[in-house]
């Protein structure tokens, strides 16, 4: 039985394709301190499915319209990438707390300004890589904030898989489209590089910022084979401790993600499965102090829902922000530019020179 707090945050999502009925609706409803207050999108015979699903309190068409509804205190935008900017400043502007899916934008440029309008605000921007709310991933941050000392490197790698929808399939709701959904123009899709760096490196990125600290430059190889594309990225972080991502898609064996980290009083090592799973990373700890390692349950393993729980913490309780923030955003943005930069020249790229999108 799920045990809802007496003062919940009251969320509209706008956007009512996969990301929201796979994740967010649901953890709306899961979330101890936060309830799915609105449900908004283009599509009406979209919007009517879902609310028959969901039952949220009201249900928009217009964007503009939940906006101007004072009920609704956060937005989260779950929308395609190009128009996650452009809503999110929306929402922020009409004074709504805003949790945007990843990746933040598709351009340095455009993040940076939405950047600018945060700071001014005074409102609570999380961005949904929502891995930092893995148990396991959480227990590996804190664990190197307070036990391993210097850093000495980082591997970290994100695998997709083959078999990726075999498994979704099973494991996320049947999926309601529409034909009158909004699309971006052209097809995002067709551009499978610029698709999978948007997509999947937004994740790999923050897991290795949020482990190992600011990367501030890299160098990138990508070679791609068989329909399938594999990148190897060397990077610099801002403590001098050296890192190295792996981004393949699709690996011909299960889903295969997880990260090394070498300090000088301590290694740790995690394994993190398919988030449809909701299973929490399997993470040990070795520290040198005491000589032994040290593993967290992580039995509350949905991910989204745990993020949902933390954007609402920050917003009704100042609680400090464990998710993903407007600078994480941007800094997430222009590293993948960098990346593709790399790949372009063959060249090292540093993260502050980059302007322009993937």
């Amino acid at each position: 039985m799920i045990e809802k707090e007496a003062r919940l945050l009251r969320i509209g999502v706008v956007g009512a394709g996969q990301i929201a009925q796979a994740a967010h609706f649901e953890s709306c409803r899961r979330a101890r301190n936060a309830e799915l207050y609105a449900i908004c999108d283009l599509a009406e015979d979209l919007v009517t499915n879902m609310a028959a699903i969901h039952h949220p309190r009201v249900t928009y068409l217009d964007y503009n319209e939940m906006l101007a509804d004072p009920q609704v205190e956060a937005v989260i935008v779950a929308t395609a990438d190009q128009f996650h900017v452009a809503m999110a400043a929306q929402a922020l502007a009409a004074g709504k707390h805003v949790l945007v899916e990843k990746p933040l934008g598709v351009s340095v440029e455009e993040c940076e300004a939405l950047r600018e309008q945060v700071r001014s605000s005074g409102l609570v921007l999380q961005v949904g890589t929502m891995k930092r709310f893995d148990p396991g991933i959480a227990f590996a941050h804190q664990f190197i904030q307070e036990e391993i000392g210097q850093l000495l490197a980082l591997k970290a790698w994100y695998c997709d898989s083959t078999y990726r929808y075999t498994v979704t399939d099973n494991l996320q709701p049947m999926m309601i489209s529409s034909t009158h959904a909004r699309r971006p123009a052209g097809n995002p899709k067709a551009d499978r590089q610029r698709y999978y760096l948007l997509g999947h490196a937004s994740h790999l990125v923050d897991t290795a910022r949020f482990l190992g600290g600011e990367i501030i430059r890299v160098q990138a190889r990508l070679v791609e084979k068989f329909g399938a594309y594999c990148w190897f990225v060397d990077t610099e972080f801002a403590d001098g401790s050296l890192g190295h991502l792996d981004l393949t898609i699709a690996v011909r064996m299960d889903w295969h993600e997880g990260f090394q980290v070498y300090g000088e009083h301590g290694s740790v090592i995690g394994k993190t499965f398919n988030p449809w799973h909701l299973r929490s990373s399997e993470v040990e700890c070795f520290s040198a102090h005491d000589g032994q390692y040290h593993r967290v349950l992580g039995a509350d393993g949905h991910v989204y829902k745990r993020q949902i729980e933390g954007f609402a913490e920050t917003i009704l309780q100042g609680a400090p922000q464990h998710g993903a923030g407007i600078e994480d955003g941007v800094a997430a943005i222009r590293t993948l530019v960098a990346i593709s930069r790399s790949v372009e020249t063959g060249a090292w790229i540093s993260v502050s020179d980059v302007t322009g999108g993937v």
